[in-house]
């Protein structure tokens, strides 16, 4: 049994509600989240801190790699991207703490894109339904397969950081952020759930505990204002 939690977008003290909700109910339970720390709300530094303090499994969000690019690779498209999606919140959370800044950006560079596991299969994105012509008939025995595609296709839209296609049905729960909703959806033909409820834009941080691919429960925490009001 695992529980994951969806973008959070620099939302430090609703991440700290919703996680301690977790725990009370969950004690000892392993945390995932989706990725998008930072960007848009107001504490991309505290929620990265409080993420590597905590040591909650993280897969990046396509914020977070416009992040790291923007300072290790600032020719890329990555970097560039980063101008027109919400970096003025998080160029202030990191004022003046540029040690820390580093450090932040080496961990999202060495964090895994997916994690496969007994309970679900959890990413940023999702694994668009596009994949599925190039894939042999038994491609859910062997989920490893993806891995070239998923690596070489960081750019494209359809890719695991980007894509809002359908997602392919892996044979097991996928459970993705990236496309807001303003619910917890299930996606009953790709067997996948969105848990990005738009906290940045006032709605709520949520997480889904799972066990052997089924949602045995939801937790949610309303954005708190001091998270997305200057």
């Amino acid at each position: 049994m695992i529980a994951v939690i969806g973008d959070v977008h620099g939302c430090y003290y609703t991440l700290v509600e919703l996680y301690n909700k977790i725990l009370l109910a969950y004690p000892g339970i392993n945390v995932y989240t989706v990725g998008d720390f930072v960007d848009r709300g107001n504490n991309s530094y505290e929620v990265m801190e409080f993420i590597l303090e905590n040591k909650i499994s993280f897969t990046p969000g396509n914020h977070d790699y416009m992040f790291y690019h923007f300072f290790k690779d600032p020719q890329s498209v990555f970097a560039r991207s980063w101008f027109f999606n919400g970096n003025e919140s998080t160029l202030i959370s990191y004022e003046n703490r540029e040690t820390e800044m580093f450090k932040h950006i080496d961990a999202i560079k060495k964090a895994p894109l997916y994690y496969n596991l007994p309970d679900c299969f959890i990413s940023h994105a999702g694994i668009s339904y596009q994949y599925e012509k190039y894939l042999p008939p038994d491609y859910k025995d062997n989920l490893d397969i993806l891995d070239s595609f998923i690596t070489n296709d960081l750019r494209s839209d359809r890719g695991i950081l980007w894509t809002r296609d359908p997602l392919l049905n892996l044979g097991k729960l996928q459970v993705v952020g990236h496309t807001t909703k303003s619910e917890i959806t299930l996606v009953e033909d790709s067997n996948s759930v969105y848990i990005d409820t738009g906290v940045f834009l006032g709605n709520k941080l949520s997480a889904v505990i799972v066990h052997e691919n089924s949602i045995i429960e939801t937790i949610e925490e309303k954005a708190h204002l001091d998270d997305i009001i200057k």
